[in-house]
């Protein structure tokens, strides 16, 4: 298999991870024969500050050319005085518009080694395997916004808009995803107070006549952040808008005991972009304490959602467990007991290992 991956590593850490990322997919595209081409791309402060823009013209081009997208994280306080529209953080709003990128996938795992470090008890914590796909191109994020001074008082407005067709794709996804799993969807909105969200909730309810054998749930999305954070594991598949899901999501990535931990992907006409959900994390930069985790997940997921190599994503993800039930540990997730290493010597465990679960795939179970 040939594939062309842009990577976008960004500001802060997001250059550290996304090496830690491309280490796995090299060894994957060693191991099995593929052919996987990086292309490097500005995105972000960096590209503001060698190109006047957080999206250069030649980075939405090359996104748009490639098979899948890499991004490692945007933003930082250098730029924080620019105005919106001007910061790191349009021009990853621009890059999900010009891809026509629509939903994002963040799953919420508990690994089985880190079940410790969950802020939840484990009778709480349960099985915790839940996916949330959020609505990405929709919303207060891209709705009508406007400012202006009457009588000297100061006024702003953002506009939470959705139309029917965006709903309704956005729907057929997490119906789709519900279906390849245990048949649960909820969605969740505010449909109380929104007329939005009544056009929301109305949607999908109506939708779940093509998809008969999904239960269907709606739920406030006030209940969804108490009950997220009492009973997790009662949630299979999430759907929701793009406000609600971005706060959501952080809040659940918390549950399994470090944003660093979680991937995500996000899809719509074009190609697929891949992402840990952190941040930039400058105050790490240049101290080897980033967590590559939720980089190397977000390379797992690129290899299964978007290239169809579920044997390669096992081989990933596999190994990503045993190096964690060996111990090993970054300064985020340090334990009493642990063995605390640094972002790279992780990687490079992690890589070792991968070689180690192909030497003794059938002691391991994997890949026969």
């Amino acid at each position: 298999m040939k594939k062309n991956i842009v990577l976008l590593p960004g500001d802060g850490i997001g250059p550290e991870v996304t090496k830690a990322a491309v280490v796995v997919l090299r060894e994957c595209a060693h191991e099995f024969a593929h052919e996987f081409d990086f292309h490097e791309r500005l995105i972000g402060g960096a590209a503001i500050d060698a190109a006047g823009t957080p999206l250069p013209a030649e980075t939405l081009d090359a996104c748009r050319a490639a098979d899948a997208v890499f991004l490692g994280a945007v933003g930082g306080p250098k730029w924080d005085a620019l105005p919106v529209g001007k910061r790191p953080e349009s021009g990853l709003l621009g890059l999900r518009k010009g891809m026509g990128l629509y939903v994002n996938v963040r799953p919420v795992k508990v690994l089985e080694p880190l079940k410790g470090i969950s802020p939840l008890r484990p009778e709480r914590l349960g099985e915790l395997d839940l996916e949330i796909v959020r609505e990405l191109a929709g919303g207060m994020y891209f709705g009508e916004r406007g400012h202006a001074t009457e009588n000297g008082v100061e006024r702003v407005w953002d506009t939470e808009s959705y139309s029917t067709a965006e709903i309704e794709r956005i729907a057929t996804f997490a119906y789709g995803r519900a279906e390849n799993r245990v048949r649960r969807l909820c969605s969740i909105d505010k449909a109380n107070v929104l007329n939005s969200s009544q056009l929301w909730r109305r949607t999908v309810t109506e939708m779940n006549a093509v998809y008969p054998s999904v239960r269907l749930e709606h739920m406030y999305v006030d209940n969804a952040a108490m009950q997220l954070t009492l009973r997790p594991a009662q949630f299979d598949v999430i759907l929701t808008t793009n406000m609600f899901g971005d706060i959501l999501s952080d809040a659940a990535a918390a549950l399994v005991g470090s944003i660093g931990l979680a991937p995500s992907a996000s899809f719509g006409s074009g190609a697929p972009l891949f992402e840990p959900i952190h941040g930039s994390a400058p105050n790490l930069v240049g101290t080897d304490s980033a967590n590559p985790i939720g980089a190397v997940l977000s390379a797992a997921m690129m290899l299964r959602d978007g290239f169809g190599l579920s044997l390669e994503a096992e081989w990933v993800e596999q190994s990503l467990v045993r190096v964690l039930s060996g111990g090993y540990r970054t300064p985020d997730i340090g334990e009493t007991g642990a063995r605390t290493v640094g972002g790279l010597a992780f990687t490079e465990m992690l890589r070792e290992e991968m070689q180690r679960t192909l030497e003794h795939a059938e002691r391991y179970g994997w890949g026969v």
